[in-house]
């Protein structure tokens, strides 16, 4: 087992029963002239996480994990978005709509593609999930149960929402939960520490964060011992 110094206390796992799941990095929500960007948010925390989640990729994938992306997207005819979504906050611009890089939130559009530097390689899976939670109306809990993973990493954006709502969806099916705190953001980042602290109150209700140094000795340690 990897031990991880972790809060509220160390975590551990087995690489061959976890997978790292990389909420929502997409081109929309991150790169200037997105849909985020066009909304008024300062994209430049979200940004700035994206070497992190590079590097916490490669230790995934060479420590032989499963890797997970997932998609804030819908069906070209948003018969999959509902309406209540789609008008929420009275928006210029609404899901569905032409934006800066294509429709915003609709598969295959240039905005909704996963950044390039954190792309998916063969073997990895991709969730396209049309709510805010990774395992709402999508068939991850499933994929991950045929592969008999017990144990998450998360990372992504944001913090907030899409991380947040996919832990505790991933935490009442079960899966023992750990987030690097360094590799997800938010546009508020009151709300990214507001919400790490929410999710690893009262002994990890919901989980466990880490910063990537951390998890990249306990990585390291373990590998040493087990080469």
């Amino acid at each position: 087992m990897i031990r991880i110094d972790a809060t509220p206390y160390p975590y551990q796992f087995h690489p061959r029963s976890t997978a790292l799941v990389v909420i929502d990095m997409q081109r929309d929500f991150i790169e200037e002239g997105g849909f985020g960007s066009a909304l008024g948010n300062d994209v430049r925390p979200l940004a700035a996480i994206v070497p992190t989640v590079a590097a916490l990729l490669q230790l995934a994938r060479e420590a032989g994990m499963l890797v997970v992306h997932t998609r804030e997207s819908h069906l070209p005819d948003l018969s999959d978005c509902p309406r209540s979504k789609r008008l929420r906050g009275n928006p210029t611009l609404g899901i569905g709509d032409i934006g800066p890089m294509g429709r915003i939130l609709v598969q295959g559009e240039p905005g909704n593609q996963i950044l390039p530097q954190l792309a998916p390689v063969e073997g990895e899976l991709v969730i396209d999930k049309p709510g805010k939670g990774a395992f709402y109306a999508t068939d991850l809990h499933a994929q991950l149960q045929e592969r008999r993973i017990t144990h998450l990493l998360v990372a992504g954006v944001t913090t907030e929402v899409c991380v947040q709502t996919s832990m505790r969806e991933a935490n009442d099916r079960g899966y023992e939960c750990l987030v690097i705190e360094d590799a997800c953001a938010s546009y508020f980042p009151d709300f990214h520490r507001t919400t790490l602290e929410m999710l690893t109150a009262q002994g990890g209700i919901v989980g466990w964060r880490t910063p990537l140094a951390q998890l990249q000795a306990g990585v390291a340690a373990y590998t040493g011992e087990n080469p």
